[in-house]
């Protein structure tokens, strides 16, 4: 049986253990660019088998919280280039998580204030992080505009531009963010897609979108370098959809030809239930896990909500490749090392989980 400390291979990355850092957003590139103090953060966690990065804006359409980072500008190339030369020479491996948030926005963080995109103009229940004179606040979404469909394409260019600047910025590679209520999430699902062209109405169509830029991303840097990130049953950011199962067996057949180097899978709602959203029927993991294979899918299947060790082990036991731990990373810098150990974790500091500086974000203490 692998344990979670050992090597193993996703794609073309070849991973020292099986522990990974999920994405965290931290809120601390002004400006949407890369800081060394981000550099420092990330070095002190290469001990990670992967670390996949704060979710990263594509453009600056793609934006939806004030001082996250991009990654479309030479400016913020050579800010993620410092960063990925910095944990390469801790010896860590590090991919960019590519997000466009949607319609999980506000007017105040989009070009010229304009109205944020979706699939339909229908707002989500749901708030965004502002820093309004300084001071952070969270403030409801703006209502969206639906995207025409001869927009569409532009947005998978932005996918392929952006997966070449992560490349040239020395990625090991990049997750394409498809979960937690954004854009290409928004597609998927019934409940925020009710549109009546080739990008709405049955299954087929309301993937389109998010096939249609895995191809692109694929084409750009080749398969065994690219992750996608799905959660099918997640409420966050008003998710909804009454049939969950069917769509995303969809979904990963479709990716089985691809060859990713690896899926991440949020099983349920974070923090929440694992199998179901409250009242719905359970999803079955398994089945889909069974359906990617079936399809051709070589990629690693990574697991992601709420797990200890133990849980891991479990998962592993049962199929899984690798684990992904989300704030016990933020509190402890060496969380591989305290697994293995069995080490008592540093308490989580909540206050400064979004913006602010090194407080709460560099000075959290490793073992000695």
């Amino acid at each position: 049986m692998p344990s979670l400390f050992d090597p193993v291979q996703a794609g073309s990355l070849q991973l020292a253990n099986r522990v990974v850092m999920a994405p965290l957003t931290r809120n601390r590139a002004p400006g949407a660019l890369p800081t060394a103090l981000m550099a420092a953060y990330y070095v002190q966690r290469a001990s990670a088998g992967l670390i996949v990065t704060e979710a990263t804006a594509i453009t600056h359409q793609g934006q939806g919280y004030s001082d996250v980072p991009g990654i479309w500008s030479e400016g913020q190339v050579a800010g993620w280039k410092s960063i990925t030369d910095a944990v390469h020479a801790a010896g860590g491996k590090i991919v960019v998580q590519l997000w466009h948030v949607g319609r999980v926005s506000h007017n105040d963080l989009q070009p010229g204030g304009q109205a944020p995109v979706a699939p339909s103009a229908i707002a989500a229940k749901t708030k965004t992080f502002l820093l309004r004179d300084g001071v952070p606040t969270f403030a409801e979404t703006s209502l969206p505009r639906a995207l025409a469909v001869d927009e569409l394409p532009g947005i998978v260019a932005d996918y392929r531009h952006a997966a070449r600047c992560a490349i040239q910025a020395g990625f090991d590679g990049v997750e394409v963010h498809g979960a937690n209520g954004y854009l290409l999430d928004q597609f998927l699902r019934s409940g925020s897609n009710h549109r009546s062209d080739t990008y709405g109405g049955s299954i087929e169509n309301r993937a389109r979108l998010l096939l249609e830029v895995m191809q692109a991303v694929v084409q750009e840097i080749g398969g065994d370098r690219v992750g996608l990130r799905l959660s099918p049953v997640t409420p966050s950011n008003d998710a909804s959809d009454p049939h969950p199962q069917p769509l995303f067996d969809h979904v990963v057949q479709q990716l089985g030809p691809m060859q990713l180097a690896y899926l991440h899978v949020i099983e349920g709602q974070t923090g929440g239930a694992r199998d179901h959203m409250q009242g719905e029927a359970p999803f079955d993991y398994a089945a889909l896990r069974a359906s990617y294979r079936a399809a051709g899918g070589t990629g690693a299947w990574m697991v992601n909500n709420a797990y200890d060790t133990a849980l891991a082990q479990q998962a592993l036991a049962q199929g899984a490749d690798l684990v992904a731990f989300g704030r016990p990373f933020i509190a402890n810098p060496d969380l591989p090392r305290r697994l293995r150990e069995g080490s008592a974790l540093n308490t989580l500091d909540r206050a400064t989980l979004y913006g602010g500086g090194a407080k709460g974000y560099t000075d959290y203490p490793a073992l000695a």
